[in-house]
């Protein structure tokens, strides 16, 4: 069994399907602490008994050999009784941790570090990103008042530190100085005495055309540094403060002609308001339009615009033009792929205002003509502006009611694609399409419909510049490719995705791409590896805008990669394997077991801390981490929770009250979870109800429509409710 093992947060360990190992009692986790920073070298017995306590009590010496002992079942519970260790070896007087060089996080971590600067910046970033998500909290956590690891976590976090610099310096020599900021001021916040931060965060303002801002920090740079360190600024803020009041050129040289086009905004931007008066209604469209380009750089551009949008509608429905209204809702066709809102509450309130604004729009477009440059000509002639302001609004509809049970959507979907279809033209049509995506999601097993939406965007929108709509498109693709397992094809769409984005400057689309190829390999690859994929691809959504993506994604990911790999595969109806068989239970030693393995007699309690074991009769120990934060998808996790927590009435209890899944991207997975409960409690009705509903993605990956995770096939759920369950098989 290959072991890794975790520094960088509270020490831990997994076994080679990514399963927590039982360290037992916290004198355990210290000396395989201690084991570790001695980097496979020798540390004596005796200078373990001194690190483990200040005043070693009677048979200290025995209490180390029996942690020794207890950590190599737990590290090796296939190894027969007595019969030499692998990992965790004695060596003369002492003990030694012979672990891999790839099997500790904290040294994986040094080299992803070292290694970064050698790549180009691209990758170098991408490296750095990985690497940072794998840190779960402080260095040796629970380790802070031993001096002997005191040391290494300021080692650590120092090169944390550096590589979260080296992070944001690699994105300004990208040219991404905006993408720079947000981490930079929550950095420099926490670590004020880092001068280095503060020159990259004023550099960072400055180029984005902020000088303002920039100025502001270098202010507050000195201010903290006086007062907290009594020094002042060292000569490379100093020299940046004058370089910024002067406008150097080397300044901009990172980031190309970022600067000129700065000045050329704010140069344009101050004209306009000397020339457009504040009350004309060309500024609100020309705002609306400024937001629709901001949502599509993410982050606090997405935010922003979000929060901008509802303003504008509400000063356009002030000045009482319904034309003006429709106008400015419509405008915002901001290709969306993730099915779940991230503000349930404005959706609801810009799907009544369009709906407002759908009934004062006339159906019947020849009665009004055209106006100059509103005009759209297609193959059926020049037609006027409401019919196109009727199939926006109806694509807002469809758009903004995702996930709901209303079934306005669908319809709005439909009415907004016969439209556009009717007018050819291009941009309304693919608005409209991204509606239809939407409200793809009546029932399971729809990604080969999704497919062919994706297939359609892609063609149309490189056939005619529509940059946005090809990259949703891909992804799109990306999405129904994964549920169908053809991941080839979904390697490619992923790939082609990240070229336009990274050509064209749309960085949401690589945040999916990267949950994609975490995905991948939690269906593909080693659990270890793919565990560490999603905490990095996690870790990039932190800032990214989305609270509706982010919100549980990670512990629901973890969960579904879990069950991956603990439930073996009976798509053919094998019987399942005894419990002492399944990952998670292998040769767990019972409670009161005290082999020494030849390394001593076991000491008395006071000494062994030894922890009782969790409760846990369903025999899936290890599938969710404590305390984890499920997020909206709490009530379909919960019974399964209960479960690994051997709280089976509670479980069935907690069944009994889930809802209906919301029909969107993780429909199948819901119920996948659903199902699984319900095989763990016995509830026959939920068995039979999950049974219904998965039937029709029988074909499909549970969850990996989604592109970010994935619970195995649905078949293989099917075959085991189909197992608990005989009477299933009479419903198919």
């Amino acid at each position: 069994m290959r072991v890794e093992f975790g520094v960088l947060g509270p020490v831990t360990a997994w076994d080679d399907d990514g399963h927590a190992i039982a360290l037992k009692g916290p004198r355990h986790r210290a000396v395989l602490a201690r084991l570790i920073i001695a980097r496979r070298r020798v540390v004596p017995v005796t200078d373990l008994v001194e690190d483990l306590w200040d005043d070693p009590p009677p048979g200290a010496v025995g209490a180390v050999r029996t942690f020794v002992a207890a950590l190599r079942r737990a590290l090796e519970p296939e190894r027969p009784p007595r019969s030499p260790a692998r990992l965790l070896v004695t060596v003369g007087p002492g003990y030694a941790l012979r672990a891999g060089p790839d099997a500790v996080d904290a040294w994986r971590f040094e080299r992803a570090v070292a290694a970064a600067a050698t790549l180009p910046p691209e990758d170098g970033l991408d490296r750095l990103a990985e690497a940072l998500g794998w840190w779960r909290g402080p260095a040796y956590a629970g380790l802070t008042d031993q001096d002997w690891a005191r040391t290494e976590r300021s080692r650590l976090a120092e090169l944390r530190l550096h590589a979260v610099e080296r992070q944001a310096e690699t994105r300004l020599t990208l040219g991404r100085d905006a993408e720079a900021v947000p981490d930079l001021d929550a950095h420099v916040t926490e670590h004020p005495w880092r001068e280095d931060a503060w020159r990259l965060l004023a550099l960072a303002l400055y180029r984005t055309g902020r000088q303002g801002d920039a100025l502001a920090v270098l202010r507050r740079a000195r201010t903290l540094l006086a007062e907290q360190l009594g020094v002042d600024p060292g000569p490379a803020l100093r020299r940046l403060e004058n370089d910024i009041l002067q406008h150097a050129d080397h300044l901009d040289l990172a980031s190309g002609p970022g600067r000129a086009a700065a000045r050329i905004w704010a140069q344009t931007a101050a004209v306009y308001d000397r020339t457009v008066t504040s009350g004309a209604r060309s500024r609100l469209e020309s705002t609306v339009s400024m937001l629709r380009s901001l949502a599509v750089t993410g982050g606090t551009g997405l935010e922003a615009a979000r929060r901008h949008r509802l303003a504008a509608i509400a000063a356009a429905e002030e000045l009482g033009d319904a034309d003006l209204t429709a106008r400015v809702i419509g405008a915002y066709d901001v290709p969306a792929i993730w099915t779940r809102s991230d503000d349930p509450r404005q959706a609801a309130l810009v799907v009544a205002a369009a709906e407002r604004a759908l009934g004062d729009t006339p159906e019947d477009a020849d009665a009004y003509g055209v106006t100059g440059h509103h005009e759209v000509t297609g193959t059926h002639g020049v037609t006027g502006t409401h019919e196109v302001a009727r199939a926006r609004l109806l694509a807002t509809i469809a758009l903004e009611s995702r996930g709901t049970s209303s079934p306005r959507g669908p319809e709005a979907a439909r009415q907004a694609e016969e439209i556009a279809r009717r007018l050819d033209d291009p941009g309304l049509l693919a608005f409209a399409l991204n509606g239809v995506f939407m409200q793809t999601f009546d029932r399971a097993g729809l990604a080969p419909r999704r497919d062919r939406i994706g297939a359609e965007l892609v063609a149309l929108s490189a056939r005619h510049g529509l940059v946005t709509y090809q990259v949703l498109g891909h992804l799109i693709r990306l999405q129904a490719r994964a549920a169908l397992a053809d991941f080839a094809g979904a390697d490619a769409h992923a790939a082609e995705a990240d070229r336009l984005a990274g050509r064209h400057e749309l960085p949401l689309a690589r945040v999916f791409t990267q949950w994609y190829r975490a995905m991948r390999l939690a269906e593909t690859g080693p659990a270890s590896e793919a565990e560490a994929a999603y905490r990095a691809a996690a870790a990039r959504l932190d800032g990214a805008g989305m609270p509706g993506l982010e919100h549980g994604l990670l512990p629901l990911a973890l969960l579904g990669l879990r069950l991956r790999h603990a439930l073996p595969d009976r798509r053919d109806n094998r019987a399942r394997p005894a419990r002492d068989d399944r990952p998670g239970d292998r040769a767990r030693p019972a409670p009161d077991d005290r082999r020494d393995d030849g390394d001593g007699p076991a000491p008395t309690d006071r000494l062994n801390d030894r922890e009782p074991p969790a409760p846990d009769d369903s025999g899936w120990s290890g599938l969710v981490d404590e305390g984890a934060d499920w997020g909206p998808y709490e009530p379909w996790a919960r019974p399964l929770v209960l479960l690994t927590q051997g709280r089976r009435d509670e479980a069935g209890a907690a069944l009994r009250e889930v809802p209906e899944p919301p029909r969107d991207l993780l429909f199948e997975a819901l119920w996948c979870l659903i199902a699984r409960a319900a095989i763990g409690v016995g509830d026959q009705e939920a068995m039979r109800r999950a049974h219904h509903e998965l039937a029709p993605a029988a074909a499909e990956l549970a969850g990996a429509g989604s592109g970010l995770l994935t619970l195995g096939p649905v078949a293989q759920h099917l075959a085991d409710l189909a197992t608990a369950l005989p009477d299933l098989l009479d419903l198919t």
